[in-house]
C-alpha cells in the first residue's frame, strides 16, 4: 500500500501538468483608466492559468502600459510571466484596438513572434492577432479576435475568419475571443464543417445593465473554437468575477464581459 501511495505522488503531478489552460477575456477599455486596484483584481482572477488572450486593449491612453502593469502584478504572484502586445488594428471605419497575450514561460514557449493577420485588415475591422506556442512538444496557434458589435453584423467578419484556416493549413489553430455572436448561429457552420467545436455551449458571457432575480448575464458572445482532430477539450468554464462585488456597476468597472477558460490536451 505504501508503494502505491509513493507511485501516486509521482504520477499525479504528471497528469495534472499534461494539459494547458487558456483564458480569454474581453476587458473593456483596458488602458489608462484601469486603476492599480483593478489591475490587482484582474491579476488575482487570472493568475492560475497558463496563457491569457486579452481583447479590447485600447490603442492609446495607456493600453500597452496597462498590459505591462498586469504582467508586473502577475509576476508578484508566484510565477514568471511574459507578454506581447499587437500594434493597433488597421481599421478603416471603426475603433482601432490592440490585442495582448500573456503566458507562463515555465508552461508554454512562444514560437517566433505574434502577428496581426493583415490579409483581412481591410475587411475585418479588428483583424485577428495570432501567436504560436509550444507545450510538451506540441504546437498550437491562438487566434484572438474581437468582432464588430451586433449592430454591424459580426456574421460577415466571422465568415472571413474561417478563411484563416486555409491560410495556415499546417497550424493547429484555436480561435478565441469576443465574437458578438452565439455559437448556435449558422455562421459557424463553416467552422463545424472543418471539425471545429465550441468549448462553451449556451453560456452567456456579457453582463447585463443590472441583475434581475440573480441573473446578471446578457448574451452568449465569447467562446473558444478548436479542431477536434488535433485537440481535446478536457474542461471549459467561465469565471463570474462580478459575484465579488456588491453592485454590478462596480463589477463593470473591471469589464462588461466575464473571462472564459478551456483546458486542452493535444493529439
Amino acid at each position: 500500500m505504501r508503494y502505491k501511495f509513493i507511485f501516486l505522488l509521482f504520477i499525479v503531478p504528471f497528469l495534472v501538468q499534461a494539459q494547458v489552460s487558456v483564458l480569454s477575456w474581453n476587458i473593456q477599455n483596458f488602458g489608462k483608466s484601469k486603476s492599480a486596484a483593478t489591475i490587482e483584481f484582474i491579476a488575482s482572477t487570472v493568475k492560475s492559468y497558463d496563457v491569457l488572450a486579452i481583447q479590447e486593449v485600447v490603442a492609446g491612453n495607456g493600453g500597452a502600459q496597462a498590459v505591462s502593469r498586469l504582467a508586473d502584478a502577475l509576476n508578484r504572484k508566484g510565477s514568471k510571466w511574459d507578454y506581447c502586445i499587437s500594434n493597433p488594428t488597421q481599421t478603416t471605419g471603426g475603433t482601432t484596438e490592440r490585442y495582448a497575450f500573456l503566458w507562463k514561460p515555465s508552461r508554454v514557449k512562444l514560437i517566433g513572434k505574434a502577428w496581426l493577420e493583415k490579409q483581412y485588415a481591410q475587411q475585418i475591422e479588428r483583424e485577428p492577432y495570432l501567436a504560436t506556442f509550444a507545450f510538451q512538444g506540441k504546437q498550437f496557434t491562438l487566434v484572438s479576435f474581437h468582432a464588430v458589435p451586433k449592430t454591424k453584423q459580426p456574421e460577415r467578419e466571422i465568415k472571413l475568419l474561417a478563411q484563416v484556416t486555409k491560410e495556415y493549413p499546417n497550424l493547429n489553430l484555436i480561435f478565441l475571443g469576443d465574437f458578438n455572436c452565439p455559437q448556435s448561429n449558422s455562421v459557424f457552420t463553416n467552422f463545424r464543417k472543418m471539425n471545429y467545436q465550441s468549448a462553451l455551449v449556451n453560456q452567456k458571457t456579457s453582463l447585463k445593465r443590472s441583475c434581475k432575480n440573480g441573473n446578471c448575464l446578457a448574451s452568449e458572445y465569447d467562446n473558444i473554437f478548436y479542431a477536434t482532430r488535433n485537440v481535446k477539450c478536457l474542461k471549459s468554464f467561465v469565471i463570474p468575477f462580478y459575484t465579488h462585488f456588491e453592485k454590478l456597476t462596480l463589477a463593470k468597472k473591471i469589464s462588461d464581459h466575464i473571462p472564459i477558460v478551456a483546458e486542452f490536451s493535444f493529439n
